[in-house]
């Protein structure tokens, strides 16, 4: 991305220009070349997720299989080093069937590419895999539901980092009640993968003054893959 972009995506952002002095490398660089037993574990690869895809899409285990429009699975790159997990789809993600589309997902995007990475680049989902009616907060057992789910699209990917976008994602993944305050800016675990917090979009949409923050935490984020590498 050239840097008139990139400056342009912080304006939005509403932060000062801060001058990255590393690319991230795109995840698909980094895979082996396509011979012999790599196709094997490939081809093998890419049916563990059609087969999860296609459990998740039938999957009655809680009540929110009767008002869905459709499940939403996930969508990115399956060799992602960054996995981003929000909480549950919204009204547009119902209606489109992919996470993060409507307004706040069009911000999300914004961060990401304030980074230099493309919604191609990483893998994001959600906690949940169904809208909650009203767009309400995730019930337990909802979460509960969903949680193998989520286990496996973790264990497909292996990221490097995952990033929990909101409070209501970083409480449930992280196992806590600590406000959003406390948990940003710390390197946490997660099955012995590093997670950092993240404001969600839609709640910047709503605070313009709190642009500066996430900022703030985009740029540790990268700290953090930096010295995993």
């Amino acid at each position: 991305m050239d840097e008139a972009k990139r400056r342009y995506y912080l304006q939005v952002l509403g932060v000062d220009v801060w001058e990255q002095r590393h690319s991230p490398i795109m995840a698909d660089a980094l895979l082996p070349p396509a011979s012999g037993n790599v196709v094997l574990k490939l081809n093998e690869h890419k049916s563990d997720w059609e087969t999860l895809q296609q459990q998740v899409s039938v999957c009655q285990r809680c009540d929110l299989c009767h008002t869905r429009t459709q499940t939403v699975f996930g969508v990115g790159n399956h060799h992602a080093d960054w996995m981003l997990i929000g909480e549950a789809p919204g009204q547009q993600e119902d209606l489109q069937g992919e996470p993060f589309v409507g307004k706040a997902g069009q911000l999300l995007t914004e961060m990401l590419r304030a980074l230099g990475l493309s919604r191609e680049q990483v893998y994001i989902a959600n906690m949940i895999k169904c809208r909650p009616p009203q767009n309400r907060d995730p019930a337990s057992a909802e979460v509960n539901a969903c949680h193998e789910f989520l286990q496996q699209q973790i264990q497909l990917i292996q990221p490097k980092l995952i990033m929990a976008v909101g409070r209501i994602a970083a409480q449930n993944l992280l196992n806590t009640q600590q406000p959003l305050s406390k948990l940003r800016g710390i390197c946490h675990q997660l099955q012995g993968i590093p997670l950092v917090v993240v404001h969600h979009p839609a709640y910047l949409l709503r605070s313009l003054t709190e642009k500066a923050k996430a900022w703030e935490d985009l740029k540790f984020a990268w700290s953090v893959y930096r010295q995993l590498k």
